[in-house]
């Protein structure tokens, strides 16, 4: 078998490996890392474009936070207890708000970034489920360090995906479902009137 056959055969393995749900492929440290790595990556590459096409610099932010954030996850954390007075629909183009949300906001407060190190710290204790949520804590350090934490799942294809986030002490699901509490409140409680509405 030549290096060619040999590397043919080696990418048939890893894909057909890849295409199997019953095993975990990364552990969620390796998932953020990844992720974070490459978002970082394409904001040192795109950066230009913040002034110059901002849309299409958000267009490649959107590129790679959707190979590791689960926006209807994310969704469902913000709406907390109104998840379940939510249609499937209402909560489709809910997650669809918020990855444009997400988006602008982790590519704004990402475009000042000048290749910083990145520090992921040491995770906590294994849980005693394996298919527990896991907190993965990293700091941007620079002048002042800051400090964010990806909350972890396993999806239905035991892949780790991102569903909330804590950006300087700052937990976004909480801050978002807040926003959304209000709306709710100020629109009595009629879910469209709140995505309608929200900013």
């Amino acid at each position: 078998m030549n290096l060619r056959q040999k590397m043919a055969a080696a990418l048939l393995v890893s894909l057909f490996l890849g295409s199997t749900g019953n095993s975990q492929e990364m552990t969620a440290l390796e998932t953020a890392e990844l992720g974070v790595n490459t978002l970082l990556q394409k904001v040192i590459e795109s950066k230009e474009l913040f002034l110059s096409d901002r849309e299409k610099y958000f267009s490649e932010i959107e590129s790679v936070l959707s190979t590791f954030v689960d926006f209807e996850a994310v969704a469902r954390v913000v709406m907390s207890r109104y998840a379940s007075e939510s249609t499937e629909q209402q909560s489709e183009r809910f997650a669809a708000i918020l990855r444009t949300t997400l988006t602008r906001f982790y590519g704004a407060s990402l475009v000042s970034y000048n290749g910083e190190e990145l520090v992921f710290l040491p995770p906590s204790g294994p849980e005693a489920d394996p298919r527990a949520d896991v907190v993965v804590t990293m700091e941007l350090q620079g002048e002042t360090a800051l400090r964010l934490q990806y909350q972890m799942f396993l999806n239905e294809d035991d892949e780790w995906k991102l569903k909330n986030l804590s950006l300087a002490g700052i937990n976004l699901g909480r801050q978002y479902y807040g926003q959304f509490s209000a709306l709710m409140e100020q629109h009595g409680n009629d879910i469209d009137a709140v995505l309608d509405n929200w900013k």
